[in-house]
């Protein structure tokens, strides 16, 4: 028994790659750590076994995944359905199911969206740089361009105004994976409440 502890003790504290994790992604301009897939699993306890849905279940699964749904829209959606189509933990499931993969996917194009938007900040910010680098350049020459330093001076003015821009809806667009993350658990648990006890 205390060689066990003394082995799970010792493993503890050697570090091992195996578990380190590295969560730098120079793609990832988000303050919030980037996940790449959600398991469905976390947000719902039950087994689903994927089977066809009705027209009105896959009806009420798209409309659950519109983000313009209000939570208090989508739950009367939901006690609508269950009033008038038999609901038990499969069928629910299943829905759950449908709603969580439209989020899913749309949460996976804003993550690649983010990326894209990521690497038009950095290309913006090296013009901005390089600018900046040539019309030091030509400053220092005996007889400098002024026209194009005046020229360099626009574009770069122009640029750094769109780089602070973006850089000001950067918030907005690193919440919204957060959001959708957000709403497909409250949809679980708006579906998992219309459970037959």
């Amino acid at each position: 028994m205390m060689k066990a502890l003394n082995l799970v003790l010792f493993l503890a504290l050697v570090p091992s790659p195996v578990f380190a994790a590295d969560f730098s992604d120079p793609d990832w301009p988000c303050v919030q750590r980037k996940v790449e897939n959600l398991s469905a699993g976390l947000m719902w306890p039950h087994p689903i076994t994927k089977t066809q849905l009705s027209p009105a279940a896959e009806e009420l699964a798209a409309t659950l995944a519109l983000r313009r749904v209000s939570l208090e829209e989508a739950e009367a959606h939901v006690r609508d359905f269950v009033a008038t189509h038999p609901s038990d933990e499969q069928a629910l499931g299943n829905i759950f199911q449908n709603v969580f993969d439209r989020l899913a996917e749309n949460r996976h194009r804003l993550i690649g969206g983010i990326a894209h938007y990521s690497h038009s900040q950095i290309a913006l910010a090296a013009k901005i740089d390089a600018a900046h680098g040539e019309m030091a350049k030509l400053s220092a020459q005996a007889k400098p361009d002024f026209d194009r330093i005046d020229k360099l001076e626009e574009e770069v003015d122009w640029n750094a105004r769109i780089y602070r821009d973006r850089s000001r809806a950067l918030t907005y667009v690193c919440e919204t994976p957060v959001l959708l993350e957000k709403r497909a658990y409250a949809i679980a648990q708006i579906l998992l409440r219309q459970l037959p006890q």
